[in-house]
């Protein structure tokens, strides 16, 4: 009896180190899984960041530019060839180059942008008329990726954007103190561009903001209210059962569905504006309610029926209890859905690539109505551009839009966290 005894003793202490081997092996493999899924996103991270820091910098050059009075001997000040008084600087500031094809290659070395900044120079300030004034004008990109160690001045000249003679007129700058890496406003100030030195988020940016104001404003309400009804005041019958499993079903559709279907109603039937906020707004509206109508229910939910009870016990109307006590306490999680399902959408390009908001817009849009494009969209436009300097501008954007998701799905947390109640 004593051996069967001991047998079977050696038997369960042998399963249990087994178990816990296994137990051990099965926490090594997740945190390993973790540590794995935390390095990749690193690398991404920092592959990113490496390609993006730079295009926060711009190179520009100092030149003495002289407000020609001759030349403003016209109807209007935008009538002004202001490419001429860059030129005239550019000759001034090397008087030594005197052939036609070395002075192209000279002009070469200034963005087309400089006659605009003189002309925006001129509307702010007209007294600058006749005048000689010192002012840094932006270089053009191929400069901007010499200076910033993207081009090998070591490869033969054939193999270079650049030939010696410009590198030599790079270096006498450089050597003057006369062009130099600075603080590239431009990229937060301005719209699109062809030439990358000109290009900028600031209406992409206006786009995605307004194209989120039209889906909060929209889908929050709404999804509120679905939720509200589904969960408190809905009969349960095979209607709502069939409304529920629709509404779980629509949160997993591919989001270009809701494009096609926003190109198909929006576009084609009510003849909305293509290209513009309001739509996309819509279009991005029908994409998140399922996830704000899910994370509502959730939020109602977990709000303890005693709360209900209690409210219609001293005399209050369903209707009283839903929007005193029980929403109130729900509305938490309720902002926390809304927030993730925002910073979805403002991740979400194919949708809108359906409904036009892939067009080249140069300008800032000033409605909702006006045509423009969202962060996704130009990150991808920028991406299927071939100049070398929209590498870095698209990592550039890419880090900023990553910064707006983060803080989102931050705030999202801290809404949680802050507002969060145990039962």
């Amino acid at each position: 009896m004593d051996t069967i005894t001991e047998s079977s003793m050696d038997l369960i202490n042998r399963n249990i180190s087994k178990r816990y081997r296994r137990e051990r092996w099965f926490r090594r493999c997740g945190l390993g899984a973790v540590l794995l899924s935390i390095g990749f996103l690193g690398l991404l991270f920092a592959a990113i960041i490496s390609n993006g820091w730079s295009a926060f910098w711009q190179t520009e050059v100092l030149l003495d530019v002289h407000f020609d009075q001759e030349l403003f001997a016209v109807d209007s000040l935008a009538a002004v060839n202001y490419g001429a008084l860059v030129k005239k600087a550019m000759r001034s500031r090397f008087p030594e180059v005197k052939g036609r094809s070395d002075k192209r290659n000279l002009y070469k070395l200034i963005s087309t942008g400089a006659a605009f900044t003189l002309q925006e120079m001129v509307r702010k300030d007209s007294s600058l008329i006749g005048t000689s004034q010192s002012i840094w004008l932006p270089a053009d990109d191929e400069v901007d990726m010499f200076m910033k160690g993207n081009v090998n001045r070591d490869l033969p000249e054939n193999e270079r954007r650049l030939n010696d003679k410009q590198i030599g007129w790079i270096d006498s700058l450089i050597a003057e103190k006369q062009l130099e890496k600075k603080f590239n406003v431009t990229f937060f100030t301005a719209g699109d561009s062809r030439e990358p030195e000109l290009a900028g988020i600031r209406g992409a940016l206006v786009g995605s903001f307004f194209t989120l104001a039209v889906t909060l404003l929209l889908s929050f309400p709404v999804g509120v209210a679905t939720a509200v009804y589904l969960e408190e005041f809905a009969p349960k019958n095979r209607w709502t059962d069939l409304v529920e499993v629709n509404i779980n079903n629509l949160a997993a559709v591919p989001s270009i569905v809701f494009g096609l279907l926003g190109l198909a109603v929006f576009l084609n039937v009510f003849g909305m504006p293509r290209s513009a906020p309001l739509v996309g707004g819509l279009v991005l509206t029908l994409m998140t309610l399922p996830t704000i109508i899910i994370a509502s229910r959730a939020s109602l939910k977990s709000v303890p029926p005693s709360i209900r009870e209690a409210a219609l016990g001293v005399g209050a109307s369903k209707m009283q209890a839903i929007t005193h006590h029980v929403l109130p306490l729900a509305m938490p999680g309720m902002m926390t859905g809304t927030i993730i399902g925002m910073a979805q959408a403002l991740g979400e390009t194919a949708p809108l690539l359906m409904i036009g908001m892939v067009a080249f817009i140069v300008d800032v849009p000033g409605a909702v109505t006006d045509p423009s494009t969202v962060l996704p969209v130009q990150i991808y436009l920028w991406a299927d551009s071939p100049e070398r300097a929209f590498v870095e501008r698209t990592s550039a954007a890419i880090m900023v839009l990553l910064a707006f998701l983060i803080s989102m799905n931050a705030v999202a947390v801290f809404l949680r966290k802050r507002f969060e109640r145990r039962w």
